[in-house]
């Protein structure tokens, strides 16, 4: 076969040409656009880019050799994307090789308010040359910059939890407060608050779209003190807020000048020191330039007492307490068995306050004449409290000594006249014919305010000084008179008017209210025991730190009732408005409302009053005290032989005799009481110490009889102690201020004596103590003394000795006496019951006996029965002696060894006489 030539040659012009075109294919880089710009939303993950990815690559084939090309070649196809950049959420795909179509999308979920857009470069690559895909082109890199939409996920959140604001009554306000509410979303559309909105309904405010609000119309603080309004907010996405808020706006009423802070009502606990009257005061002035500042802190205590609460011992004890001389008369003394002239007087009985007399214009007493002692010669001293108001123009006699018979001469008198105090004192004739000052007048307010005050005379004549409320007043006119004219006429010393010998009746009668009106001659009173009978126990009191009050005015009246401040500094005026405080250093002070008032002025630049200040009205209410119980307890039932009775040193009546006292205070129970129904308070009594200013001893039954029988007390101890005893037919009196103790000491010393104990079998006396006038009493402590009277003691004397003692001490008198007990308080020495004694023990022994005796025959003959009926044997009665028991009377024995029929006879003689 013949092979042409040129075939070898053909076919090398193939495989060349072949080359050359394989040469061209690849040849060229896929291109794509050089920036892209996307957007995709939060709640999907597909890219929207502009333009569109497409990568190109020239080497793809021409249209009309597609077909072949295709199926031979993958030159000119677009195999991927490469996203360049670090942490990018985003993957780039291949729609289309062939057309280099391609798409971006997230991989994760994006969060605009974490990330609004991101930017990176992106690379396409072709599919390279060969099967296997070697030699692939990379585009240039392009820039992708792609936005993150926002979805409207959050609610609007209001910045403040709540809102506050105060605005002034009777004012229209463009802005109160504004409110603020913020949005979490990312874009414009939805983070922005596109209007706010008042839920509340019906109410005089309005809010605008940037959340301002303001009233509508003018606001009253009489009609409403506080408005609270709801509000919420919008995005522009017409989203509403999650949690609406709360508004407060507070009216404040028009400022006016005043004092702020204090409280109307302040209660004073007794025994807890002083009391912070206004620890929160202020004054407001409304921010006038104030230059200057004056208060007045009034304490009204006109109601209390004698003006206010002091200690209500008797003025006598007071006159004491306060170091007055001794040899003080008492001319209207607290009605008792000793002073019964007051008996008829209206007075209040002494409780909780001062005892106090009325007069109303037709009563009047006469002191008996051996009261007042004094002699006027020497100077003397006349006090008195006194309570009067605008009078008649008659003479109101307080105090007259005159004539008791023939005529009607004044040897001293005080009177008020024209509210004016008088004082008339006609000298002795002895001393001589000569005009001497004889009326001294005093032209006085306090006369007829219709408030109490105390009145001190202090005589020295011819020089008389009078003092009202611990002020001195000399007298203006003082008018000259004669001395009297000799006469051997007895004098009457009245109160409440004067009597009129020559016509036998009383005349100037005195209307009005006393107290305490005292007479004394030998000394005049000092300065000191005036201020101290006058001196109130409660008022006003200011502390303040040293330094602190430098720039302040501050005084106080005597009797701490009245406190004035000033100052140019507010705060410091106000620091020390803030430490007044109310003190009553009573232990037991009494209740009731003390009534507190401020006035006050207020100066500015021009030096005159600028501002009116209200005044203040509040009360201290002065709270009920725990009241104490006096307990008097000790040997309330014993015997003593006749001998001790009648001897001089007499019976000791309270031996072991204990005063205690005590307060019941209610305890509350640990924990919240709430919680538990059932807990109640408990009571607690706590043991407290005071004083007494009284014990009286009266005799039960028939009274004393002074020729046989007597009560007595060491008088030079008793004087001691500075205490004072008066004595009846009733019993004793023991009067003075000092402690309990010492009146246990006292009371120890009261001894009873009857010279002609023979005849007296037994003797009763009750003990009362009391404080403060009469304000507590203690229980009726009360005691019985049995008279023993022995059997011929001289005969018998070596069995006396054996006998025992009885003494049973009784606590707080609650417990009762059973039978008789004795006593005996020489050691040694006994004492022989008495025949009759001795005859009641033997009865009363044999009764029992009897009745015993009888239950057990009863008992006996029972038995027997019962054993007749089950055995129909007889038996014997047995005679059961388990439960018997056989008294042997002691005194039995005595009296068969030591006494014959004869004694016995009489005894039982004595006995029935005794008996009835």
């Amino acid at each position: 076969m013949l092979r042409s030539p040129l075939a070898p040659a053909c076919l090398l012009a193939a495989l060349l040409c072949a080359g050359i075109r394989a040469a061209r294919v690849n040849k060229h880089k896929p291109w794509i656009e050089t920036t892209y710009h996307g957007i995709v939303t939060e709640n999907d993950n597909t890219v929207l880019l502009d333009p569109p990815l497409i990568a190109l690559d020239k080497d793809a084939p021409l249209r009309f050799a597609e077909s072949f090309e295709v199926t031979v070649t993958k030159e000119g196809e677009i195999c991927g994307f490469k996203i360049h950049g670090q942490n990018v959420p985003f993957e780039a795909v291949v729609v289309d090789k062939s057309t280099g179509e391609g798409m971006i999308r997230s991989k994760e979920k994006l969060d605009c308010e974490l990330q609004k857009d991101y930017t990176f470069t992106i690379q396409a690559y072709d599919c390279g040359k060969g099967p296997d895909g070697t030699n692939a082109k990379k585009s240039h890199k392009a820039t992708v910059h792609i936005q993150v939409n926002d979805v409207n996920e959050y609610a609007p959140v209001f910045k403040e939890k709540s809102y506050k604001a105060t605005v002034i009554e009777g004012k229209r306000y463009d802005s109160i407060l504004r409110v603020e509410a913020v949005d979490a979303d990312c874009s414009p559309q939805f983070s922005q608050i596109c209007s706010y909105e008042i839920v509340t309904p019906d109410i005089p405010f309005v809010i605008d779209k940037d959340g301002y609000i303001k009233n509508t119309e003018k606001l009253s603080y009489g009609k409403e003190h506080q408005y609270k309004l709801t509000v919420t907010a919008y995005d522009c996405g017409k989203k509403r807020a999650a949690e609406d808020v709360l508004v407060k706006i507070s009216i404040k009423p028009t400022c006016k000048p005043g004092w702020q802070g204090w409280s109307k009502r302040m209660e004073y606990e007794p025994g807890t020191g002083s009391l912070a009257l206004f620890p929160n005061i202020h004054l407001e002035t409304c921010d006038e330039p104030v230059t200057s500042v004056q208060a007045t802190v009034e304490l009204e205590t006109n109601h209390i007492g004698k003006g206010c609460d002091r200690d209500t011992y008797s003025e006598k004890s007071l006159h004491r307490l306060c170091g007055a001389s001794s040899g003080t008369a008492e001319l209207l003394p607290p009605p008792s068995n000793t002073a019964n002239w007051t008996a008829g007087l209206p007075t209040d009985n002494g409780h909780d306050s001062d005892q106090v007399f009325e007069f109303n214009g037709t009563q009047a007493v006469k002191v008996p004449d051996s009261v007042v002692t004094v002699n006027m010669k020497e100077p003397f001293v006349i006090s008195v409290w006194m309570r009067h108001g605008p009078g008649s123009r008659e003479k109101e006699t307080i105090l007259c000594n005159s004539d008791k018979t023939d005529m009607n001469r004044h040897h001293y008198s005080l009177y008020v006249h024209n509210c004016r105090l008088v004082f008339l004192f006609r000298q002795d004739p002895s001393e001589g014919q000569s005009y001497k000052p004889a009326e001294f007048h005093w032209k006085l307010n306090q006369v007829c305010d219709k408030e109490w005050h105390h009145y001190v005379l202090n005589a020295e004549l011819p020089t008389v000084t009078l003092y009202v409320d611990g002020v001195s007043f000399d007298p203006f006119p003082v008018t000259e008179d004669y001395p009297l004219h000799p006469s051997r006429i007895e004098s009457q010393l009245v109160v409440g008017a004067c009597w009129q010998g020559g016509e036998q009746r009383m005349a100037q009668f005195f209307r009005g209210n006393l107290a305490g009106l005292m007479i004394r001659s030998g000394k005049l009173e000092n300065k000191k025991v005036i201020d101290c009978l006058y001196t109130c126990k409660e008022g006003l009191d200011l502390q303040m730190a040293e330094g602190a009050s430098k720039s302040m005015k501050i005084q106080m009246n005597p009797g701490q009732s009245v406190l004035t401040l000033e100052g140019d500094d507010i705060d410091q005026f106000d620091k020390a408005m803030q430490h007044i405080s109310y003190l009553n250093s009573r232990q037991f002070p009494t209740p009731g409302i003390r009534r507190i008032k401020i006035t006050s002025t207020v100066k500015c630049s021009n030096e005159e009053a600028c501002m009116a200040i209200p005044v203040v009205d509040g009360y201290v209410m002065v709270l009920q005290p725990e009241e104490p119980k006096i307990s008097l307890s000790g040997i309330n039932h014993f015997a003593r032989s006749a001998s001790e009775f009648e001897s001089p040193e007499g019976v000791s009546l309270f031996p072991e005799l204990r005063i205690i006292s005590t307060i019941t205070r209610e305890v509350e129970p640990e924990g919240d009481g709430d919680e538990d129904p059932t807990v109640q308070e408990s009571l607690v009594s706590e043991e407290i110490m005071h004083n007494l200013d009284t014990c009286e001893v009266t005799v039960v039954g028939e009274e004393l009889n002074q020729e046989q029988e007597s009560l007595e007390v060491d008088l030079v101890r008793l004087q001691q102690k500075g205490m004072e005893m008066s004595s009846s037919n009733l019993g004793v009196i023991i009067t003075g201020v000092d402690t309990m103790a010492s009146y246990e000491e006292v009371l120890h010393l009261i001894r009873y004596r009857n010279w002609h104990a023979a005849a007296l079998f037994d003797r009763k006396f009750k003990l009362v103590c009391s404080e403060l006038n009469g304000r507590y009493v203690s229980n009726e402590f009360k005691v019985e003394v049995n008279v023993i009277h022995t059997a011929n003691p001289v005969d018998h004397a070596s069995h006396i000795a054996a006998q025992p003692q009885f003494v049973q001490p009784v606590h707080h008198s609650f417990v009762d006496l059973s039978g008789h007990n004795l006593a005996n308080p020489h050691p040694g020495f006994s004492v022989v019951p008495s025949t009759a004694t001795v005859v009641i023990v033997v009865c009363v022994s044999f009764l029992v006996f009897m009745i015993i005796l009888g239950v057990f025959r009863i008992r006996a003959a029972h038995q027997r029965t019962m054993r007749d009926q089950d055995s129909g044997k007889e038996n014997e009665m047995d005679w059961d002696d388990s439960a018997l028991t056989i008294t042997v009377n002691p005194m039995e024995t005595y009296e068969d060894q030591h006494s014959s029929e004869e004694e016995e006879e009489e005894e039982e003689t004595s006995l029935r006489d005794r008996w009835g």
